[in-house]
C-alpha cells in the first residue's frame, strides 16, 4: 500500500465516535461505534473492525480547467484542524448506467448538469476534504468513492446544506448506495 492508500476501519477504536450512521439509499454498513483511519502500510488498530472500506486518493478527475483545479486547491482547508472536531465519511457507489457513459458524458453530467465542483466550492474554506477512489483498487469494493470531510460544529448546517443540493442533481439519479456517517474527534 501506499501514501495515497487509506483503509477506514469501524469498530470499537480510533479517535472518532461515531454518532450516527444513516443509509441514505441501499444497504446500511454494520454498527461501530468509533473509527479509525490508517494510510499507507499501516494496518487498522481494531482488529475485530465491524467493517473496513479502502480508498485510494487521485487526481480530480471531473475537474478539467486549470482555473477551476487551482481553486479547488487553494480554496480548501488542510484536514487535522484543530477547531474541525465533526467529521462525516459519504460513502457512494453509482449504478452500472454510470460506468456504461464515456468519460466525456460523466464529465458533461458532473460539471454541466449537476454543478458539483461550484456546489462544493461555495462551502470551502469551511469544509476540508479528501476524495478515496474504490474502483481503482477492485470493482468489487462495496463502495466506488469514499469522501472524507471534517469541520467545526458550527459548520455543520453547510456541510447539511452541501449534501442536500448534491443530492438534488442529475448526477446523484445515478447513485445506487450511499451511507452517511457522523462522526466526532474524541482523542483516546
Amino acid at each position: 500500500m501506499s501514501a495515497r492508500s487509506f483503509l477506514f476501519a469501524g469498530g470499537d477504536t480510533g479517535p472518532w465516535r461515531i454518532a450516527e450512521t444513516k443509509a441514505i439509499i441501499g444497504a446500511p454498513l454494520p454498527a461501530a461505534a468509533r473509527l479509525a483511519i490508517a494510510s499507507g502500510p499501516a494496518l487498522p488498530s481494531d482488529p475485530h473492525a465491524s467493517w473496513i472500506l479502502r480508498g485510494m486518493t487521485s487526481n480530480e478527475r471531473y475537474v478539467v480547467r486549470e482555473e477551476d483545479r487551482r481553486q479547488l486547491v487553494a480554496s480548501q482547508p488542510a484536514l487535522g484542524r484543530p477547531e474541525a472536531s465533526c467529521g462525516a465519511l459519504i460513502t457512494i457507489r453509482k449504478n452500472a448506467a454510470w460506468w456504461a457513459l464515456t468519460q466525456e458524458q460523466r464529465q458533461n453530467v458532473f460539471e454541466r448538469q449537476s454543478g458539483h465542483a461550484a456546489l462544493g466550492l461555495r462551502h470551502f474554506p469551511a469544509l476540508a476534504r479528501r476524495l478515496h477512489h474504490c474502483r481503482d483498487l477492485s470493482e468489487n469494493e462495496p463502495f466506488d468513492f469514499i469522501t472524507w470531510f471534517e469541520f467545526a460544529p458550527a459548520d455543520e448546517a453547510a456541510f447539511d446544506t452541501l449534501l442536500a443540493a448534491l443530492r438534488a442533481t442529475a448526477e446523484w439519479a445515478y447513485v445506487e448506495r450511499e451511507v452517511d456517517i457522523r462522526l466526532v474527534r474524541e482523542e483516546l
